[in-house]
């Protein structure tokens, strides 16, 4: 099994590709250790000094750092990703779902919800999933988009400018009623 690792904007995430489908679906953000139990694979990653987070994308696998040295944690953690698929273990435990959040907008609004989303699923998280994370939409009030960013794009230093000069102009040229774009 090879497995290749590419950086991502995010100097504290790695994103590693294990040649396979990851989730069948959606996404999955592991924040903690606590959280990890719905995953082997994550509890495997968190039993790593210095491991701070880890996402699921379709196809990749994202792993942060605390603290330390890519170069003294890559190893350990391509050994537990390696050691994890030989196994044949699930990548999810059988009581583990991936929860969808709970989103916020009027009814109203509705038809302009729908096509935000679909630019989102379309042209911006296609684009996020190759740097190793993930958007979503969380809600939609009084011209403001609210999304949540997962995975490399959590904590990193260019999402602020990913957020305001990319998603936010995309979105005003398309959806004229948007006026901004914030994190949750």
């Amino acid at each position: 099994m090879f497995i290749q690792t590419e950086p991502t904007p995010n100097p504290a995430t790695l994103k590693f590709l294990p040649g396979r489908a990851v989730l069948d679906q959606g996404t999955l953000d592991i924040a903690s250790p606590e959280a990890a139990a719905q995953s082997p694979l994550a509890q495997r990653l968190f039993d790593i000094p210095h491991v701070g987070g880890v996402f699921f994308g379709s196809d990749f696998i994202s792993v942060t750092k605390t603290e330390g040295e890519w170069q003294q944690m890559k190893p350990a953690i391509l050994g537990a990703i390696m050691e994890h698929y030989l196994s044949g273990a699930p990548l999810l435990a059988q009581d583990a779902e991936a929860k969808a959040d709970d989103e916020f907008f009027d009814a109203a609004d509705e038809e302009t919800v729908t096509l935000i989303k679909d630019l989102l699923e379309t042209r911006v998280r296609p684009a996020v999933a190759g740097d190793g994370g993930d958007i979503t939409f969380k809600g939609y009030k009084e011209g403001i988009v609210y999304l949540h960013m997962k995975g490399a794009c959590s904590g990193c230093p260019s999402s602020t400018a990913t957020l305001k000069h990319g998603i936010q102009n995309l979105l005003r040229h398309f959806v004229p009623e948007v006026t901004e774009v914030r994190p949750i």
